[in-house]
């Protein structure tokens, strides 16, 4: 009876340790360590696309740092070159000028917000339900709204209503892009991005040359003369006037047209990436063990670097680097 006990004891360890057991990339040749860094004042806390916030309260956005605090407990929502969108432990939609003065705006809608965006008077909101409404900034009267499917279950990395001179996109939870005429009020067209039923909302947009790209986290639409839509599991996705690049959950980077013709492929067994973009004549390809992979943009060449971050950091990507934790590196 103490064998068979012990035995059991043994065969349980072994499979949980089996279990727990996980596969990660490994790279044959390292070519040296990315030394070009510099620091910030303080450990990332937030991210989103647009901005991240530190432990200090200091915003951080692609140019660098901010003389501007945000109050503790204050959700960043987004951020452009007037305004950092927050909202407060009380559930309100808080304005703070990025000039760090004190004439910020508060909208008590008593709703949560998923999404938003400022320009000029308008303020674009997407609720939680997947609601989307205008508001005035100056009068803060709503404008417009408009009812959508409510989401079951979405990706983390929402995405922010965006303004194309006249027209408001809304990035919706159920993946669609709904284009608003914020002039006229009224919704000129949907298109839909993907119609998986979990985790389903947009997490990326670029326009570039009347050539819209949006992404979920399973699917990628190029929108211009005409509509293309092409399957991948998305990781990172970086969009120029060159071309598309897709990092996928399988650990492959994937360039595409910018019409999503293929291009090439290069696999990295059991890769993770963090973040992907494309500066110059490289795609930089940042790996959660601690590597930065720089590809030529054919993907027929690479090199891999040794980059001093920890697995659990938090990135946010900016102008030309990478931050994470702390401090930040070049890839200009």
């Amino acid at each position: 009876m103490k064998l068979s006990t012990t035995a059991l004891v043994l065969g349980a360890a072994l499979l949980f340790s089996g279990c727990s057991h996980k596969e990660v990339y490994k790279p044959e040749d390292v070519k040296g360590e990315w030394r070009n860094a510099g620091e910030l004042s303080a450990s990332i806390s937030q991210t989103t696309h647009s901005a991240a916030l530190l432990d200090n309260g200091r915003l951080l956005t692609k140019d660098g740092e901010k003389n501007i605090k945000i109050p503790e407990e204050y959700r960043l929502i987004n951020a452009n070159e007037t305004w950092v969108i927050t909202e407060s432990p009380e559930g309100n939609l808080v304005l703070f000028p990025v000039d760090g003065t004190d004439a910020k705006v508060t909208f008590e809608l008593k709703r949560h917000v998923a999404a938003a965006n400022i320009q000029d008077d308008t303020v674009a909101i997407l609720f939680t339900n997947n609601e989307m409404a205008l508001y005035s900034l100056e009068s803060k009267k709503l404008l417009f709204k408009e009812s959508a499917n409510s989401p079951i279950a979405v990706d983390s990395r929402i995405t922010n209503p965006y303004f194309l001179k006249e027209l408001v996109l809304f990035l919706t939870l159920d993946g669609k892009i709904v284009i608003v005429n914020s002039e006229t009020k009224q919704v000129l067209r949907s298109v839909v991005v993907s119609s998986d039923e979990y985790f389903n909302n947009i997490t990326y947009l670029n326009v570039i040359d009347n050539n819209l790209v949006a992404s979920t986290a399973t699917s990628v639409l190029a929108l211009s003369q005409k509509e293309a839509r092409e399957k991948y599991e998305i990781r990172n996705i970086a969009y120029t006037a060159e071309g598309i690049w897709i990092a996928t959950k399988q650990g492959e980077i994937i360039a595409l047209s910018p019409t999503l013709q293929f291009k090439a492929k290069k696999k990295f067994p059991f890769a993770h990436f963090v973040g992907l973009s494309v500066q110059n004549d490289r795609v930089y390809a940042l790996e959660q063990e601690g590597y930065m992979i720089a590809l030529t943009k054919n993907l027929l060449a690479y090199d891999v670097y040794d980059v001093d971050m920890d697995s659990d950091n938090k990135i946010f990507l900016g102008d030309g680097r990478f931050y994470f934790d702390d401090r930040y590196i070049n890839i200009k």
